[in-house]
């Protein structure tokens, strides 16, 4: 049965229709990406799976419970995690206290996180306003890893990094993908670096899934296709 699925999901902004019959499944310890080029609907779809956004029609279902039926917060008590676009750590907070905010109690504690990404320990007691933009990354990682999620959601994580932190948040996302049985859904623009971590993928166009399957299968027609500029 699959972790996380997804069935002809619809979803408006007030009159504004933004998806149209979207549809995935990701399995538990299964990598999925999720790609097509900006304003495609790739947020709209996490804000969808995340309950910020309530779909109109179609299915979406977590380990068995309708998404539907809840609000925000309990869907991320049954297990879901977001990396959100734009990293969006509270600046007031220290990075300790950006950790332990929503923390919830499972393996992936304070030592966990910080082996995972070293500097945060270095940094426990500053203010996550002080660190530079790769840091305030692996902080949004590990404050999500803190709620011990069976599915981490991914938005964008790489993006406008420079390039030696971008290659530590990919080899932290493939031990993710070695070392656990989570499930991740990973949204970025690099072909080269999601094929080395990702199972499947779906990719959307004008808010609709055109394209689904092994990321293996994926080839330069259908990336010349959906996902060239």
């Amino acid at each position: 049965m699959s972790l996380l699925s997804l069935e002809n999901i619809s979803a408006f902004y007030g009159p504004s229709q933004a998806l149209f019959d979207v549809s995935l499944k990701i399995a538990d310890g299964q990598v999925l990406a999720l790609m097509g080029r900006n304003g495609m609907g790739k947020t709209t779809t996490v804000k969808v799976i995340c309950r910020m956004l309530r779909h109109r029609d179609g299915t979406a279902l977590f380990d068995g419970h309708d998404l539907g039926t809840l609000p925000a917060h309990r869907a991320a008590r049954l297990g879901i995690g977001l990396v959100p676009e734009g990293r969006r750590c509270f600046t007031n907070l220290t990075v300790f206290e950006n950790l332990i905010a929503a923390a919830r109690p499972g393996e992936w504690d304070f030592a966990a996180v910080t082996r995972l990404f070293p500097p945060l320990a270095e940094r426990r007691d500053q203010l996550s306003a002080s660190l530079s933009g790769g840091e305030q990354q692996m902080l949004a990682i590990a404050r999500a890893l803190m709620t011990n999620p069976r599915l981490l959601i991914l938005d964008e994580a790489t993006e406008g990094l420079a390039p030696v932190i971008r290659q530590e948040i990919w080899a932290a996302i493939a031990r993710l993908k070695a070392e656990t049985g989570m499930a991740l859904l990973v949204i970025d623009k690099s072909i080269k670096e999601l094929s080395a971590v990702a199972d499947t993928a779906v990719i959307l166009e004008k808010g609709q899934s055109v394209w689904h399957g092994s990321f293996s299968t994926l080839n330069a027609d259908v990336t010349g296709k959906y996902l060239g500029v």
